[in-house]
């Protein structure tokens, strides 16, 4: 499910939103320029679980590199002693989420801060949210090290940040509605969801897919337990917030054509 707008209105302009989505994309843009240093940049201020819990202890990551194999070159695991970061590793846990994997990392990660964000800032006030939105990301990192203590790979990306401010859209707004993109097989279907069912049918995904690796022997791909933790952290931070009512008000402004249903029908080229 691909989430194109919600029927909110912030009655606020996003500035520390944007601020966050411009300054992930300029370290985005310095790690394409990178090049052949970019695994050097990842290994530096990326989390690594393992060096968080032995930060004097050299760690070995693995690089994946060309080799001639029987049925042409293929790419197979190098260990490598992993580049030293400039700081304490702890401060790891917060400079990994503005680094990101790929073109589709990136662009998916800013895509969902964009639609949720600005909502979430205008109740926590910009101050109050850029504080939510690092502490979310640092929870959501922390909780990645006490499921994955001995691991030896690179974790990076502001997904866990953003579970958090997902987890307490889930809580401040659960009346609002999301204009979702929904592909099934040839035919993709534009529907109006209700947020908390979003949201939560994301969250049990990230939560499956966290139980399942607990019994695995995955090493890599994504970090399920710190979605997970940043959705808790985000759900219950906003929780005590509202609680001792110290967030504004609630924005009632709602965008117009939020209601319609449009079905749409997928034909492949050369189809009759």
């Amino acid at each position: 499910m691909i989430p194109i707008k919600d029927n909110i209105v912030a009655s606020t302009f996003p500035l520390v939103n944007y601020a966050i989505i411009g300054f992930t994309s300029v370290v985005f843009a310095f790690q394409l320029l990178e090049n052949d240093k970019g695994n050097e940049l990842v290994e530096r201020f990326s989390m690594i679980p393992a060096r968080v819990q032995n930060p004097d202890q050299p760690v070995l990551v693995p690089e994946l590199v060309p080799h001639q194999g029987p049925f042409g070159v293929e790419l197979v695991p190098v260990m490598h002693r992993a580049a030293e970061t400039p700081f304490s590793p702890w401060l790891t846990l917060l400079t990994c989420i503005f680094l990101h994997g790929g073109w589709m990392h990136f662009l998916g990660n800013m895509w969902f801060l964009y639609i949720f964000g600005d909502n979430v800032e205008d109740r926590f006030g910009h101050f109050g949210y850029l504080l939510f939105y690092l502490a979310s990301g640092v929870l959501a990192s922390l909780t990645h090290v006490l499921t994955n203590l001995s691991s030896t790979m690179p974790t990076l990306g502001a997904s866990g940040a953003i579970a958090g401010v997902m987890g307490a859209y889930f809580l401040l707004y659960p009346n609002a509605k999301v204009l979702t993109l929904v592909p099934i097989f040839f035919f993709i279907q534009v529907l109006v969801l209700p947020a908390p069912f979003f949201l939560g049918v994301w969250f049990l995904l990230q939560f499956l897919e966290g139980a399942f690796t607990v019994t695995s022997t995955q090493t890599g791909g994504v970090a399920w337990w710190a979605h997970i933790g940043g959705f808790a952290a985000g759900f219950l931070i906003a929780l005590v917030l509202q609680t001792l009512a110290w967030l504004r008000p609630k924005a009632t402004t709602l965008r117009p054509n939020t209601d319609r249903v449009t079905y749409y029908r997928y034909r492949p080229l050369g189809g009759d």
